[in-house]
């Protein structure tokens, strides 16, 4: 029987913000279960369970270990003797060799970790029904409710970024009824007192792999009451008949930089305690909610909606490839700008591999920043979804990495400027690690910056291009001292590499001049020389780039017609032909080398090689498969992918990313996608509908943004455009592009122009 169809978007402005929450009518079983919040340097995850309830925390710099240097004094001095090995066609020699001589000491990075559960035990609950738990994502607040004895209970949680810290509300029609005992729990080694109405834990870090425990970290809680009395029980807080209850908790760390653990924890909670303490719940509500509601509502999406809405959000996940439920993409897209908003904010560390969330004290991959396509996974979604005040943490990690990485590039390498490899931690190292068949691969650093180009893009502020271009600077600086002339082929190329993770099919990672290395330094280098003439700097550099660029190794198409992945052809003959990772399709994404428009041919290899790739990977391969799928301008097999994504096997009830298990990193390339399947802007136009899927014939978007420093909103009815509204922030040039069909704008700073289908035309309004 064919279902219904989905009532179509609101022909208003007045986004359903309400609509946008995850909800469940169970508390959480497993801590994929739990709902997410987070203010960027504070995260938790809340069960909602009526008598034992646990609110999970973590604080953003709460690693092992202290400042370190990981490189291998021995590198330098083997570094040579890869390379001839390399170039001979010894491969495992060479992999085993770099093993022995090269990757970083410890071989492993340090692990980031929970800090504490807030436990509150609570009396006189019995079974609960007429029980929801919820997340609203507009509001950016945890919600219980339920019934238990005859009274109605309700709980809430926020993280507020205004007020640093972690609110939590309990309440009861009952006045009286509330009796329960609050403490802090951690698997570190700490102390935990109770006095009056506060608890305070103290305590140090672990050191692990040699790397002595340098952080001191501090937990605070207030309990406020009102009826009832509260007092100190043994490390508790015990709330005897009260009408209400309201926690709040601060904490911090020592760290202040990656080389500084000096700073004071217990002052800073100290400090932030007695100002949250000084405001009602009400007031720390409201403030909370105003400050992320600026970023938040900027952007909204409308698909539609169907019956299919009103079920349990791990039900719809469960239901989504029947079709009808167009909502629950759009509110998966939200959900990724709420994740990004809840663990990337100005003065924070970026979003690691599980954002701030982690409940593990050795979690997968010590949920660190893996930088060989996770970590810029992560913040693909900012610019495009008016996000840009996320990206300043990455920012400053990428400063920090060129500090740290300079020393990285002088003792490995005895080369100029700076060089990260494929992961790095807290502390920014920037030694390989792992093993040579992962960590062998030099170009962490150079493809983080792409995002800051973006930022410069779509921002087009000549203040934050020139801050940066000292980073962009100092990496191609290390390229131009350590590519070297290939015999065999005569390009110049880095040596030893690697395709990140995939091995060829010669019994080795290692290799020279894989294609995406060569790929990532035609962007670097070109925007090294671009960035020079804006600014007026360094011509003779940007020469000497523009003369190595022409040299980098070309895109070659192989004999299966796929874009290679190596210098020779390999592709076929891997061992594994459906790899994760599809590093040599950068260039098509995040990258626009290869495109439709421009280089059509290669567009077709990388097609085959996404084809002979498949689309099964994990949650954030097939997240980076959906942004190639769209940008390939195929909306049948974005669609597909979006419905593998969007499922049981790579969507937790709670929508984390499945890897399996839990990484951020799908969520982001999710949410990326879906705008990607709707707008894009690259190579000096802007998309409008490149690869609308069959299932959202009608809806709206608001408040994207595009390159060239440009807002823009659209509607299409039927599948085919409505209405488009861009908004040029400074004025420009644009070239707008709906199905195939072009038009030109020239405005004016301020100024707006409104567009609509004429048949198969675009025009003006």
């Amino acid at each position: 029987m064919a279902s219904a169809s989905p009532a179509p978007p609101r022909a208003t402005d007045a986004a359903d913000w309400a609509a946008l929450r995850l909800w469940y009518p169970r508390p959480a079983a497993q801590w994929v279960e739990a709902l997410p919040l987070g203010n960027g340097r504070l995260g938790a995850m809340v069960w909602g369970a009526g008598k034992h309830e646990r609110v999970q925390l973590n604080e953003d710099t709460l690693y092992a270990g202290g400042p370190y240097r990981g490189e291998s004094p021995e590198a330098l001095a083997a570094l040579p003797e890869v390379r001839r090995l390399v170039f001979a066609g010894r491969f495992a020699e060479a992999e085993a060799l770099a093993d022995a001589k090269i990757m970083g000491r410890p071989i492993k990075q340090m692990p980031y970790q929970p800090l504490a559960d807030l436990v509150l035990d609570v009396r006189n609950i019995t079974e609960l029904h007429d029980y929801r738990r919820e997340l609203d994502l507009d509001g950016a607040l945890a919600r219980t409710l339920f019934r238990s004895r005859g009274g109605s209970h309700q709980r809430e949680v926020i993280v507020s970024a205004v007020d640093q810290c972690v609110a939590v509300r309990l309440a009861c029609e009952e006045k009286g009824f509330l009796g329960l005992r609050i403490g802090l729990d951690t698997e570190h080694a700490a102390e935990i007192a109770a006095d009056g109405s506060e608890l305070l834990l103290t305590g140090r870090n672990a050191g692990l792999r040699g790397i002595e425990g340098r952080l001191r970290f501090a937990t605070r809680v207030k309990v406020i009451a009102t009826g009832g009395r509260l007092f100190a029980d043994g490390n508790r807080i015990a709330v005897e008949s009260a009408d209400e209850v309201l926690v709040l908790l601060t904490a911090a760390t020592s760290y202040r930089r990656f080389d500084d653990v000096s700073g004071d924890p217990e002052a800073i909670t100290r400090t932030q305690l007695d100002a949250a303490s000084a405001k009602s719940w009400d007031a720390l509500l409201a403030d909370h909610q105003a400050e992320h509601r600026a970023l938040f509502r900027r952007v909204s999406l409308d698909l539609g909606s169907s019956a299919s809405a009103a079920l349990p959000t791990d039900e719809r996940v469960a239901r989504f490839r029947e079709g009808n439920d167009p909502a629950l993409a759009a509110l998966y897209h939200q959900f990724g700008r709420y994740l990004l908003i809840a663990s990337s904010r100005p003065g924070s560390q970026p979003a690691n591999l599980q954002g701030v969330w982690n409940d593990l004290v050795a979690p997968p991959w010590e949920s660190k920043y893996t930088i060989n396509i996770n970590t810029e996974m992560n913040y693909w979604p900012s610019e495009a979804n008016a996000l840009p005040e996320c990206v300043e943490p990455l920012e400053r990690m990428i400063r920090e990495l060129a500090e740290s990485g300079a020393v990285t590039a002088r003792t490995m390498y005895d080369a100029p400027g700076w060089v990260v490899h494929h992961n790095t931690d807290l502390w920014r190292a920037a030694a390989p690690i792992d093993g040579a068949k992962w960590g062998l691969w030099p170009l962490g650093g150079a493809w983080l910056l792409q995002q800051l180009w973006d930022r410069w893009d779509y921002g087009r502020d000549l203040d934050d291009l020139r801050r940066v271009y000292p980073l962009f600077k100092g990496a191609a600086e290390f390229f131009v001292a350590t590519l070297v002339e290939d015999p065999n082929t005569g390009a110049m190329v880095t040596v030893p590499s690697i395709s990140p993770e995939n091995l060829h099919p010669h019994g080795a990672a290692v290799c020279a001049g894989p294609s995406m290395d060569a790929q990532i330094l035609r962007d670097l280098f070109g925007q090294c020389i671009e960035a020079s003439a804006l600014l007026g700097v360094d011509a003779d550099f940007a020469r000497t780039l523009a003369t190595l660029r022409e040299r980098l190794p070309p895109h070659r198409i192989g004999k299966a017609g796929q874009l290679q992945e190596w210098q020779d052809d390999w592709d076929m003959e891997a061992p594994e032909m459906d790899h994760r990772h599809v590093s040599h399709l950068y260039a098509l994404h995040p990258s626009s080398q290869i495109n439709l428009r421009d280089t059509p041919e290669l567009a077709a290899a990388a097609r085959r090689s996404l084809e002979i790739r498949g689309d099964e990977a994990t949650g954030w391969g097939i997240g980076w498969r959906l942004n190639l799928w769209a940008r390939l301008r195929d909306p049948r097999r974005a669609y597909r992918v979006l419905e593998m994504l969007l499922s049981p096997q790579r969507t937790y009830p709670n929508l984390f990313d499945a890897h399996p298990p839990f990484q951020i990193d799908g969520n982001f390339g999710g949410t990326a996608g879906i705008t990607e399947m709707l707008v894009q802007s690259w190579g000096g136009a802007i998309f409008l509908l490149p690869a609308l899927p069959d299932a959202w014939p009608d809806g709206e978007l608001h408040g994207v943004r595009v390159r060239n420093a440009a807002g823009l909103d659209l509607s299409w009815r039927g599948g085919r455009l409505a209405r488009a509204t861009l908004r040029s922030d400074k004025g420009g040039d644009y070239e707008v592009v709906h199905r195939g069909q072009a038009l030109a704008l020239s405005l004016a700073a301020g100024e707006s122009a409104v567009l609509v289908a004429d048949g198969d035309r675009l025009v003006r309004a």
